[in-house]
């Protein structure tokens, strides 16, 4: 080592030396401390890198061997989603159709939505599917997740049974749904003829209609309530025992434990539950094509939503630059309910 090269490590060393005992002696001004903190480890890393001769510090090199390991899947989610959902907020702005020139087209995408009736019945049958399915769902999962948190015979099977729908082929359960409620061969509609004499002009057709989204809805509740129910069985079994022993003593019926005891230890599980699934409602997609799709897959306007509008201009009309407008309209209202969802957390937990 050259006395050069000494000289320069006694010097940085004596600086280091001043800023610990800066630090050391106190100082009043935390930005300055913190200052002080990141200079006296960047002088330890070049003190360590000039005694050892290396060029790349020790720092250095266990940072390239900890990105190593992220970056496969970095990459593999940079060019399939980041990418992607950039190009597609680029996109929103323009007019493109796969195959000819891009055009510049300003804020006219956003412009459109205003007197398309397509996209507004999309976008209130969106917001109803979501109002009816969001609270309906939690309340059912709820409801059964109490239930099957009791010591009750076949605890377990009524669990496996509950869970079923959610991990159920969607095809198949679909299927069998839309045979149950077939206007003309399915039993439902055959108990309202026969036992509750509905006439045959008059018997409920569920997947067209006005009736298509009350059949979404309670297809939803009925498939997603055992995911949920198991969300809300985790929060219930993490319930201490000796808060419903101190409400038996001070007297508390079973309302009043639920009440004061179960529905406020449950608000952390309850606002993830509510979170997800308004997020979930937002995306819908296959379910409504697989039940008031028929069997050319199109919806009509009493059923169509947003996701399936993104896809029929996008995929269809190939009109990309109007498919992306939407869907950046769409990720709009989900990131301001999700605020907004957050904001009140927040404020209720303070």
């Amino acid at each position: 080592m050259s006395e050069k090269k000494i000289a320069e490590i006694n010097m940085l060393q004596s600086q280091l030396d001043e800023l610990i005992a800066k630090v050391c002696s106190g100082i009043e001004d935390k930005k300055e401390e913190k200052k002080c903190l990141s200079r006296i480890e960047k002088l330890r890393r070049t003190i360590s890198k000039m005694r050892s001769g290396s060029k790349l510090s020790r720092d250095f090199k266990r940072d390239i061997i900890s990105y190593s390991f992220i970056a496969p899947n970095f990459i593999g989610f940079a060019v399939f989603t980041l990418i992607p959902i950039v190009f597609a907020f680029a996109l929103a702005f323009l007019k493109w159709d796969g195959s000819n020139a891009i055009e510049f087209m300003g804020l006219k995408n956003f412009k459109r939505l205003g007197s398309d009736v397509f996209f507004k019945a999309a976008f209130k049958n969106t917001i109803i599917y979501c109002v009816g399915t969001v609270p309906l769902t939690m309340i059912a999962s709820l409801a059964l997740a109490i239930i099957l948190n009791q010591k009750v015979r076949g605890r377990a099977i009524f669990r496996t049974l509950s869970f079923f729908p959610y991990v159920g082929s969607l095809v198949a359960v679909t299927s069998v749904w839309k045979m149950l409620f077939h206007p003309s061969k399915g039993p439902i509609n055959s108990i309202l003829y026969h036992v509750f004499n509905v006439p045959l002009d008059k018997l409920p057709q569920w997947f067209s209609g006005g009736l298509v989204l009350l059949s979404l809805i309670l297809f939803s509740v009925w498939k997603y309530m055992g995911y949920y129910m198991v969300i809300y069985l985790a929060g219930l079994q993490g319930i201490s025992g000796e808060l419903y022993e101190a409400g038996s003593l001070d007297g508390a019926n079973t309302w009043q434990k639920f009440r004061y005891i179960t529905w406020p230890q449950l608000r952390s599980t309850t606002f993830f539950v509510v979170v997800m699934l308004t997020i979930n409602c937002f995306k819908v997609y296959d379910i409504a094509v697989m039940l008031a799709g028929g069997g050319s897959g199109e919806l009509t306007t009493s059923s169509t939503v947003l996701v399936y509008y993104i896809y029929q201009k996008a995929f269809v009309d190939w009109d990309l630059g109007y498919s992306s407008a939407v869907a950046m309209v769409l990720f709009a209202i989900v990131l301001l309910v999700t605020i907004v969802q957050f904001a009140y957390q927040k404020k209720t937990s303070d």
